[in-house]
């Protein structure tokens, strides 16, 4: 049986390059080059039939371990609560009141980059404190 190597998490949005560049942010992930015959991505866009230029855009970890996101434009806006979603592991390892600080200031972070607070759960005996937060087009994404 084949064993899966890599995958991307797929996204649909209305704006493509603007989301993934708010995921570049949350992640320090960086936009991967364009084709090898395009000195840049406005180069490249700007040989695509109009149809076709910002339909969608990537984003990919520099280190090459986290999966690569991708972002295509859709027609429709979102509807309901995403059925899959990113956990933003920000206070892995830390406990307690370090845990809880740690998260607070992350999310901070991202609401000034346009994300929106949604929920937040304060930690039980697991001490699985987690804050909910939506991307810049109403995507649900947890830190923890």
């Amino acid at each position: 049986m084949a064993k899966v190597q890599h995958f991307q998490v797929t996204f649909d949005c209305a704006e493509p390059e603007r989301v993934a560049r708010f995921w570049c942010e949350v992640l320090g992930y960086v936009v991967p080059p364009p084709p090898e015959e395009f000195a840049s991505w406005d180069e490249y866009t700007s040989s695509l039939a109009p149809e076709q230029r910002d339909a969608d855009f990537a984003c990919v970890d520099p280190t090459g371990v986290g999966p690569r996101l991708y972002f295509q434009r859709v027609p429709e806006g979102k509807i309901v609560k995403n059925r899959v979603h990113l956990d933003v592991r920000a206070g892995a390892g830390l406990v307690g009141d370090e845990r809880l600080a740690t998260l607070e200031a992350e999310a901070e972070r991202l609401m000034a980059l346009g994300a929106t607070h949604v929920l937040t759960q304060y930690a039980d005996e697991e001490n699985e404190s987690c804050i909910t937060l939506q991307d810049i087009e109403g995507n649900e994404f947890c830190l923890d």
